[in-house]
């Protein structure tokens, strides 16, 4: 794909800060730098970011320089501004975000996508292409609308007739690209609309940064550098050029790296390194060239991702992120905003309840076979719907309990005590209406904290949340692996039995296995377990092979078969595995 590796392009974007400043003896050892540490595919080159205009001039000597090179060079614009003549002053905007109901400032940034689509081929918005403003001005024009449908029908205006339409007009080949931030729970609150701008825009990008998850005010885990490149991927089939990772409160080499493991092993076309001059002589950097180039051998092996679909609709928050911790202890998912009413299985969180046929959507779903999972977030917001339409009968009463042990129904050893306290909401249900399959609780009391009922063809789970959603990271293995068993199905035949690791799984049957580099550095134990008849595990990455031996038990009064196998993964290291 790339000229450096085959299964992307390695990315740097050039703010216009930095571009100004820069002098060809200076370009030609950041380059020198950059070539040999990462390799350089392909440049975005900024010509506007607050108060600075890079001269066309300073940009042509850029890009001629940089194309000498084999480098593939694109224009970008960050749509944030200082106060400038002609604009309306006094106005409080959070990161300096432009007014776009200002008659000055709407004909500057028209201004400034004509002149950079003059100079490229493809221009890329940064991710401050949204919207906060609540000046008088656009009190007024709101009028009585929301403030979402306010800034929906206002940035869908400026995205067509002050971005996209004018850069084509002058140059009418232009690919003009939308990157979306990593907040994506925020977006309709601020005039992004992904479900609108895939009509407008040729292509779109996705943030993939998580740096230190325990401190980023956007709640990040770690698994979201996967996560949203499928989300995008799906939002915008074939259109999603990549991800796009910084260095900011990245404290150790390996919280930076795995911001780029996770957007490859999503199979991102574009992998951005933001920005250049952080970049150089950047420690940091001096590794991915060598990481990379073991990813890159190792995609050449595998398909396209794969994962238990997780419906989450355009214009939608609640539980956020939930999902992807889910797939920080090995359950890999695949979110949509397309509801997948063709898969075998489903995970929907609150944020599904955004969509308001939701609840009708599910019973079909349920009733015609599937098996979905939704969590205790959902239930309390649609509770009437779910309970009028007969898909349960349970309700959150609104108590919590802190569960210090477990009870795994059906399994004869399936007790488990003494563990540090975990918030969870009280779920009530008519016994044998619904079945238990998991409780936690504490002193003589318990809770239901994964309930099944029947409905139709299909079954409904509820899994219970916690209250600090972190915390299911806490739950003990056997625990976490009855949600796993239970998600099994012909496209995710296999669940890891493990901490503090993710699956990354894909259509042909591989799987990529990662542990986390966080508190517990250490390697460990983990066992695989699939429902497909299989001989030996292999490491393909290593060449090594695991034992296989089949286990049987009863579950759901039947005689159920896995075949399982022991492997050890070590914290920072990612390898390959194929069942055979």
């Amino acid at each position: 794909m790339g000229t450096h590796y085959r299964n992307f392009k390695t990315v740097v974007y050039i703010p216009a800060q930095i571009a100004e400043k820069f002098t060809a003896q200076k370009l030609e050892s950041d380059y020198e730098f950059l070539e040999k540490y990462i390799g350089l595919d392909k440049v975005y080159l900024e010509s506007h970011r607050g108060d600075c205009d890079v001269s066309n001039e300073q940009l042509l000597m850029i890009k001629s320089f940089l194309e000498q090179k084999g480098v593939t060079v694109s224009g970008g614009i960050t749509t944030i501004i200082e106060d400038f003549d002609g604009a309306e002053k006094g106005k409080r905007r959070l990161f300096n975000t432009l007014c776009y109901t200002d008659p000055a400032m709407r004909l500057r940034i028209k201004e400034i996508s004509e002149n950079t689509a003059r100079l490229f081929d493809e221009v890329i918005l940064d991710d401050f292409y949204f919207t906060n403003c609540t000046c008088e001005r656009c009190i007024r024009e709101k009028g009585d609308r929301d403030w979402v449908t306010f800034r929906r029908d206002l940035m869908k205006d400026v995205s067509k007739n002050l971005i996209v339409e004018p850069a084509k007009a002058v140059n009418p080949g232009v690919k003009m690209v939308i990157k979306y931030p990593n907040w994506r729970e925020s977006y309709h609150y601020t005039g992004y609309l992904p479900d609108v701008q895939s009509d407008i825009f040729d292509a779109t990008y996705i943030g993939t940064e998580t740096r230190s998850p325990a401190y980023a005010d956007q709640h990040l885990p770690e698994y979201l550098s996967y996560s949203l490149v499928r989300f995008m991927d799906n939002a915008w089939p074939g259109r999603c050029g990549g991800g796009w990772f910084d260095t900011y409160q990245c404290w150790s080499v390996d919280r930076y790296l795995e911001q780029a493991y996770l957007t490859a092993f999503a199979r991102a076309k574009e992998l951005m390194h933001f920005q250049w001059s952080d970049l150089i002589d950047n420690p940091f950097v001096c590794a991915m060239g060598l990481q990379l180039g073991k990813i890159d051998k190792m995609l050449d092996d595998v398909s396209i991702p794969s994962g238990i679909p997780v419906y989450i609709p355009h214009t939608s928050a609640g539980e956020n992120h939930f999902e992807m911790r889910l797939g920080m202890i090995g359950l890999p998912t695949e979110p949509t905003p397309t509801f997948p009413k063709n898969a075998s299985k489903l995970i929907l969180t609150e944020t599904a309840a955004g969509d308001p046929d939701i609840v009708d959507k599910l019973a079909k779903f349920v009733q015609n076979g599937g098996d979905a999972v939704i969590t205790t977030g959902f239930l309390r917001v649609k509770q009437e719907e779910l309970i009028q339409s007969g898909l349960t009968e349970s309700r959150p009463t609104g108590k919590k309990y802190a569960v210090t042990r477990y009870h795994i129904t059906g399994d004869e050893a399936g007790y488990i005590e003494n563990k540090s306290p975990v918030l969870f909401p009280e779920l009530v249900h008519c016994n044998n209406a619904s079945w238990s399959l998991l409780n936690g609780g504490d002193g003589d009391l318990h809770t239901s904290i994964f309930l099944r009922s029947a409905y139709g063809k299909g079954r409904l789970y509820i899994m219970s949340v916690p209250e600090n959603d972190a915390d299911i990271y806490k739950l003990p293995t056997a625990v976490t692996d009855v949600y796993k068993r239970t998600l099994l199905c012909e496209d995710i035949d296999t669940y890891i039995s493990g901490r503090n690791c993710s699956m990354f799984a894909y259509d042909d049957g591989s799987m990529v296995f990662y542990r986390y580099v966080k508190d517990d550095l250490k390697p460990d134990h983990v066992r695989l377990h699939t429902n497909k008849k299989a001989s030996i595990l292999k490491n393909v990455t290593t060449g090594r092979t695991y034992p296989v031996h089949e286990i049987r038990f009863n579950e759901d009064f039947e005689e159920v078969t896995e075949y399982v196998a022991d492997a050890v993964l070590i914290p920072g290291v990612f390898d390959l595995y194929r069942w055979e």
